[in-house]
């Protein structure tokens, strides 16, 4: 089981039964709407799988996430911190303001954030440890969770910098960077589930 990072296609989003999203897209779409902003409708549908064709975001948060707190702490201030690990949805359109939006099944609300934000915050965290160009950009199948078990490993010693001293950090830099790139590029809300 785990917390898992996972793009999300029309057919669940819209989806009204106990595995869809449909009650909170409708809740986003009231919020939006009370905001003065159009419903959030033109989500594309789930794309067939095709590793390393970047139509499908799947990465599981399964690394110790304490230097990468400790990060942030260091980086950004507590409110951008919040922003930037705190949502459960993101959408791929600016928000000027966070949703919140109650969850009954966990008894406590859950944050929407818009994947403008998480990317901005997301890119300085990445300029700050020098995340390095061979970063996978794809993330269909746990494609950056393999790269930092395995081949981040042996790149470190050839490509050293502040990234290679915590690669569990490094790791969820680089999750929350392309989670917001990929929501941004195919349109698509992203959820922790």
């Amino acid at each position: 089981m785990g917390v898992y990072l996972v793009s999300v296609g029309a057919e669940e989003w819209f989806d009204r039964e106990e595995d869809g999203w449909g009650e909170v897209a409708s809740r986003i779409d009231a919020e939006l709407g009370r905001r003065g902003l159009p419903p959030y409708e033109d989500v594309p549908p789930e794309a067939d799988f095709a590793p390393g064709s970047g139509q499908a975001f799947d990465e599981k948060l399964a690394l110790s996430m304490t230097g990468f707190f400790a990060l942030c702490e260091t980086h950004l201030s507590r409110e951008e911190s919040e922003i930037l690990c705190g949502w459960t949805v993101l959408v791929p359109f600016s928000l000027d303001e966070e949703i919140w939006l109650p969850i009954e099944s966990d008894d406590h609300e859950s944050m929407v954030a818009g994947a403008p934000q998480v990317l901005q915050l997301a890119e300085k965290l990445a300029a700050a440890v020098e995340l390095p160009a061979e970063t996978p950009v794809t993330c269909d199948n746990l494609d950056l969770s393999r790269w930092f078990r395995h081949q981040a490993k042996d790149l470190a010693p050839a490509r050293t910098g502040p990234w290679t001293q915590d690669l569990d950090a490094a790791f969820y830099v680089a999750l929350f960077l392309r989670a917001a790139q990929h929501s941004i590029r195919r349109g698509c809300p992203m959820v922790c589930t």
